[in-house]
């Protein structure tokens, strides 16, 4: 039997170019399994974990590219020796990998280092846009929960000792912790 399985990083992105690829490689629809905005350096996903317990002796997991199965090269060769252990072969974009062949175990590696590789340029260029837009003055963090008005109406209650924090948290209709939070904030600055 062919499992399927697929998933993107993002929320946004779609699945609907893996699962059309899966279906020409002869995976049946009801088969693929998936796992939508989780990226492939966590090895905690659902799909992927319904995908190697539906996998028996002698089926076969598809994936269109190593890098949807894994983006690290420790997590790709874990995979591939579970699958081995278990009499399932892999095939990645229609090519059965095979652990007993050493030109197979080389391009695997080689595959597996490009995915790796790739999902570190994709963090550093996070990093690097991110440093940026905080440079720039975009990049701010969370917004506050109360304005400055606020803030500082809380500030004056607070000093005035009629109310308790969990009162100011209803007054103001945010948590306990946000109202904390300002109060050390305010007796910081």
């Amino acid at each position: 039997m062919l499992i399927g399985y697929a998933r993107v990083s993002t929320i946004e992105q779609d699945l609907t170019a893996q699962r059309d690829a899966l279906t020409a490689l002869g995976v049946d629809a009801k088969h693929i399994h998936v796992d939508h905005g989780l990226t492939g350096t966590n090895r905690a996903r659902p799909g992927l974990r319904e995908a190697l317990a539906a996998v028996r002796d002698g089926d076969t997991l598809v994936v269109t590219k190593l890098d949807r199965l894994a983006r690290s090269l420790p997590d790709a060769r874990d995979i591939a020796e579970e699958l081995t252990n278990k009499g399932v072969a892999l095939s990645l974009g229609g090519s059965i990998y095979d652990s007993n062949d050493p030109v197979g175990r080389l391009l695997f590696n080689v595959l597996g280092m490009v995915a790796e590789f790739e999902a570190d340029l994709i963090r550093m260029r996070t990093r690097e846009g991110m440093a940026v837009a905080r440079a720039k003055g975009r990049l701010k963090g969370k917004k506050p929960k109360l304005t400055a008005v606020q803030r500082k109406l809380l500030l004056k209650m607070h000093a005035a000792g009629e109310h308790s924090q969990g009162e100011l948290a209803e007054v103001f209709s945010v948590s306990r912790a946000t109202i904390y939070r300002e109060l050390q904030r305010g007796s910081a600055a």
